[in-house]
């Protein structure tokens, strides 16, 4: 069973990439994939379940290489910092655009929403908390603070992907990013 969601989320992630949601088709991507209608249901339910596990997986793996961003950068702020940029510069990559940054908000709805998202929150919450605890960030509630600071790096990386010329936006997107969280300092 594991064997098979994972050819269907390999063969979704392609068709989705490569076409879209709409435009993908359920027939060829199961064929893709050397399965039945019957074993995406099974799984997934529906198209748009298949769907939202392509995006958890993507999700998932972009939190990974921000983290590791984080890590190269240092601790505290640096990697608060690193984290944030990584995730948005990730928007230049073609499949998280489409996938995540494009379809994901139009199928899926709210982005704050997904659980891939709510763990990325936590983590941002509790480094806040300890770079408050440690001075370095004035005392704001720090699940605000995350949420702003998710939600500024989840819309500029939406405004790259949808952009007719990301590569341009990028520079002025981490640039406005970083000025906006570094308001938090406590200096």
């Amino acid at each position: 069973m594991e064997e098979n969601r994972a050819r269907l989320i390999a063969a979704a992630r392609k068709a989705f990439a490569d076409k879209g949601y709409a435009a993908a088709s359920m027939d060829a991507l199961t064929a893709e994939a050397g399965l039945t209608r019957g074993a995406l249901y099974h799984n997934f339910g529906d198209k748009r379940g298949l769907f939202a596990a392509v995006v958890e997986q993507i999700d998932t793996e972009m939190a990974g290489r921000a983290k590791r961003h984080a890590a190269a950068a240092g601790e505290g702020w640096d990697a608060l910092l690193a984290e944030g940029a990584a995730y948005i510069e990730m928007a230049l990559d073609p499949e998280v655009q489409r996938i995540v940054l494009l379809d994901g908000p139009a199928v899926l709805g709210d982005p704050s929403q997904w659980p891939s998202q709510n763990s990325c929150l936590q983590v941002t919450r509790e480094a806040i908390g300890a770079l408050m605890g440690q001075g370095v960030l004035k005392p704001v509630d720090a699940e605000a603070a995350a949420r702003l600071i998710s939600g500024a790096a989840l819309n500029a990386a939406m405004w790259i992907a949808a952009s007719a010329e990301p590569e341009k936006v990028l520079p002025k997107a981490q640039e406005a990013f970083r000025a906006l969280v570094e308001g938090l300092l406590a200096r």
